[in-house]
């Protein structure tokens, strides 16, 4: 039996290998064929090829079908995933905001139970008035500002000036169709005002150069470049927490501040009208604030 099968064995693998190279003669000749073929006729080798695609086409959409449903099946996977991932995010957030909101009830309760001990008065009102900036007194020995806005307008003596990046100075003479306005950088400017973040008490002196001095500071008082200065509001004449500028420098000369404002730019200003509780009146005299105080309480 076993020589029958390697005498088989012997007569199939040379007939194998006849017709693998018979197959592969025959599509080299079917190739040269067809390429002949579409050379002498154009038409025919088209009529072919359109009918092999019309063939195939149904073949390669059933094909193409469950392909398509993988990958769509993948990308809604992944949308899931990141849908989930997103909604623990947003659940993670929203823990914390609720813990955030919390704490600020109970800071604002327990702000308005200390306001109530203090019987703190309410925030006076600013009210804005716009001008323009039609003259400049620049010179060695003067840093003011003219106005197209007077008494009529609602300004007096005193009041807040302010550019949109910062405070300019405070209203110095007024008439009835102008005022004058008196720069932070003036020889005789003088602005209470607080460091914005150590929140100590100072005053800003101007010495007519580009940078006022920051003194008055109490002896431990810790000061560093690019700290904000803003006013305190001392004094009731101006509003609290108006941005002046930053410290620019400090050395034995003293702590130099560079104001927000750039003077060589304005060309309207606000004029800040800060009524105080019980001052609406303007022919009200200074010593009546303590009155009205006295009368709040």
């Amino acid at each position: 039996m076993a020589p029958r099968q390697g005498k088989v064995f012997k007569l199939a693998w040379p007939l194998k290998t006849i017709i693998q190279r018979s197959a592969f003669l025959a599509l080299i000749s079917l190739a040269v064929a067809l390429l002949f073929l579409g050379k002498a006729n154009v038409g025919v080798v088209e009529k072919m090829r359109t009918a092999a695609t019309d063939f195939l086409a149904p073949i390669l959409s059933t094909i193409s079908e469950p392909v398509d449903a993988f990958h769509k099946g993948v990308a809604r996977v992944r949308k899931l995933t990141s849908l989930i991932e997103e909604n623990e995010r947003l659940r993670e957030e929203n823990a914390r905001l609720l813990k955030w909101q919390s704490a600020g009830r109970t800071l604002e309760q327990e702000n308005e139970n200390f306001r109530q001990l203090l019987n703190a008065l309410s925030d006076p009102l600013v009210l804005p008035i716009t001008a323009r900036v039609v003259g400049d007194a620049g010179g060695p020995f003067v840093r003011t500002l003219l106005l197209n806005a007077g008494r009529r307008d609602g300004i007096r003596v005193g009041q807040a000036v302010v550019a949109p990046l910062g405070l300019v100075g405070r209203i110095a003479e007024v008439g009835e169709r102008s005022a004058r306005v008196l720069l932070l950088t003036d020889l005789n400017s003088r602005i209470p005002v607080v460091m914005e973040k150590s929140r100590h008490k100072g005053i800003l002196i101007g010495d007519n150069s580009s940078l006022p001095l920051l003194d008055f500071l109490p002896t431990n008082a810790k000061v560093a470049p690019g700290d904000r200065v803003v006013t305190s509001g001392d004094g009731g004449m101006l509003p609290a927490g108006r941005p002046i500028g930053f410290v620019s420098s400090i050395s034995d000369r003293g702590i130099r501040v560079q104001a927000y404002a750039d003077w060589t730019r304005l060309e309207y200003v606000s004029v800040l009208r800060y009524d105080l509780p019980g001052m609406s009146s303007p022919e009200m005299n200074p010593g009546d604030l303590g009155e009205s105080r006295l009368d709040a309480k």
